[in-house]
């Protein structure tokens, strides 16, 4: 008798059962990170991806202004990592200074080899912001 009760507290009380709390829906791009994601092109000859997005609140889209954090692109099909390249007179090709309310912006990953292709989808990674799942226009 002391087993079966030990079992129906452990049952209805366990470790295995949860509260009915709702789970916090997820915060989209805009709401989390201040940017509006535009999309993905090919430029250069196919040689350069141009990430584009607009910055809604610039107090939550600093994080993606930071000069110590490197961006990179990761093609979803094959795993593989793009990074932004740094011409030595011209520096990164993203942006570093301060974010504006309602401006556009960029940046550049190098694609060797034309290894991403209209279609493909890609995300981007800039610090802890990540835009999934975006298809190269």
């Amino acid at each position: 008798m002391l087993v079966s009760s030990l079992l129906a507290i452990a049952s209805c009380c366990g470790p295995g059962k949860t509260e009915n709390v709702a789970a916090e829906p997820p915060k989209s791009t805009e709401e989390q990170w201040g940017v509006q994601v535009q999309g993905i092109y090919l430029s250069a000859a196919g040689y350069m991806l141009d990430f584009r997005y607009r910055v809604v609140d610039p107090h939550k889209a600093a994080d993606l202004f930071r000069r110590d954090i490197r961006p990179h692109l990761v093609d979803l099909a094959t795993g593989a990592k793009l990074i932004v390249p740094s011409p030595p007179k011209v520096g990164p090709l993203r942006p570093t200074n301060p974010p504006q309310a309602g401006k556009a912006y960029f940046v550049m990953f190098a694609n060797p080899g034309k290894l991403v292709k209209p279609g493909d989808k890609v995300t981007v990674v800039i610090g802890d912001f990540q835009a999934r799942d975006i298809i190269v226009q």
